[in-house]
């Protein structure tokens, strides 16, 4: 897997390209836990070219959450995949989480 950031007016905005298993989840947890992330008032998770999370990929954004609203910075997910989505919803995460069909609903939020 791959992650790109692109950062814009307070908003960091995350690329998943591939796969997020238990390999690739430490890349991201190293991401999500860099001091400055939290300068942001919101981290957004382009999920468009995310075709597959594994529970270790979930748990890296789950063990990230409260620090990230202790912080007051909004994590935003977009463009997910159905199959991705699913996911989400099955384990009741889209209760947790905020996630939008698109970059603009996103950076509305």
């Amino acid at each position: 897997m791959k992650v790109t950031q692109q950062a814009s007016d307070g908003i960091l905005t995350l690329i998943l390209d591939g796969e997020l298993d238990a390999s690739s989840s430490v890349l991201l947890d190293t991401e999500l836990t860099k001091p400055e992330i939290l300068n942001n008032q919101k981290v957004l998770i382009d999920c468009q070219r995310l075709n597959y999370i594994s529970s270790a990929g979930l748990g890296v954004f789950i063990s990230h959450l409260q620090r990230f609203q202790d912080a007051g910075v909004k994590l935003v997910f977009f463009n997910m995949q159905d199959k991705v989505h699913n996911v989400f919803e099955i384990l009741g995460l889209d209760a947790l989480m905020t996630i939008v069909p698109s970059a603009a609903e996103a950076t509305a939020i």
